[in-house]
């Protein structure tokens, strides 16, 4: 008999260690309880910042220099990202953004009847047309260079990827669009112009629709806005 209550005891003690286990972790999980996110995390191609939080102040491109050496079938290429809301044939149809043909060089809002941002249309009054600047800035990060465009695309940070995707942008309808000179001042080495100061003469300031790969813009891809 009292091996038995022995053994009852031992019995009892072990459910009775496993119970408070079993209760100890039912309340941590109400406790410490997480939700999956919504939505899954994505790469997305925006430009970096300077160390300091500061972002880099970075040379204009000389277009004399770097238009007629840019890589056209790489330009091409790199349009493939932003081929889901932009279309560059000529007679290509709207899609979420502009199509993007004749647009280097072209007026801000150039395809009549598609409904721009009112932030694009704002963008206009101080930048009528897509400069070869314009293009640059506006592709590098769109919602910065015109704050409130439904363009969603982060942006193309690599320099070169951007010439050659704007040079090959020219090749759709805008091969009369002249390349202006070479600029001394762009040349690598020269100061990067103070922050504010005004653009030189065929630089930033143009309507041309923005460019993106991803979500729904009112930009061009990775080249015009909306």
């Amino acid at each position: 008999m009292s091996g038995d209550l022995k053994w009852n005891k031992i019995f009892g003690a072990a459910l009775g260690t496993a119970f408070v286990i079993l209760v100890v972790q039912q309340a941590s999980g109400l406790i410490y309880h997480s939700e999956p996110p919504e939505k899954m995390g994505y790469f997305v191609d925006a430009p970096d910042e300077a160390a300091g939080g500061a972002a880099e102040v970075e040379l204009p491109p000389d277009w004399g220099t770097v238009l007629p050496t840019a890589d056209l079938a790489a330009g091409e290429a790199a349009f493939a990202r932003c081929q889901a809301c932009h279309d560059a044939h000529q007679g290509g149809a709207d899609k979420i953004g502009p199509n993007l043909y004749g647009v280097v060089g072209g007026p801000v809002l150039h395809r009549a009847g598609f409904a721009y941002s009112d932030a694009m249309t704002k963008h206009k009054a101080d930048v009528p047309t897509w400069n070869y600047d314009a293009l640059n800035s506006f592709i590098t990060a769109p919602a910065k260079y015109v704050p409130g465009t439904k363009m969603s695309f982060a942006g193309i940070r690599d320099t070169q990827t951007r010439i050659n995707l704007i040079a090959w942008l020219r090749t759709q309808g805008s091969t009369n669009d002249p390349i202006p000179a070479p600029d001394p001042s762009r040349q690598p080495g020269a100061a990067a112009p103070a922050e504010g100061a005004a653009p030189a003469e065929g630089a930033a300031g143009a309507e041309a629709p923005a460019a993106a790969a991803a979500a729904p813009a009112e930009a061009p891809a990775p080249a015009a806005a909306h």
